[in-house]
């Protein structure tokens, strides 16, 4: 089924990107950025974002669960997880109010 018709996309495709990902780093955040510049594609109207989400949802539970995860793991990515938030805070706040521009 085509998911992206700017790029061409299929859902295979992104599945098969997915998993690749996965293979790297099973616990790594995938965002359909992320996916995009795997397939060396990139995101021109964004409509099939959503639909992006849900197969990157439904493509992770299915790989996980064919996966043994240990505590240890679940934490090492829950860590990981607050550290990219904490880092992505900082630059939020590092940025310019719009009231203190000059145009």
């Amino acid at each position: 089924m085509l998911v992206c018709s700017c790029n061409f996309i299929t859902v295979k495709d992104i599945e098969e990107t997915i998993v690749s990902l996965l293979d790297e780093d099973c616990w790594q955040l995938i965002v359909p950025a992320k996916v995009y510049h795997a397939m060396e594609k990139r995101g021109r109207c964004c409509g099939c974002f959503p639909q992006v989400v849900d197969i990157i949802i439904r493509t992770t539970e299915a790989y996980h669960n064919g996966r043994h995860s240990t505590q240890a793991e679940i934490f090492d990515f829950m860590a990981r997880l607050k550290q990219f938030h904490e880092e992505n805070r900082r630059a939020d706040l590092e940025r310019r109010q719009k009231s203190h521009r000059a145009a």
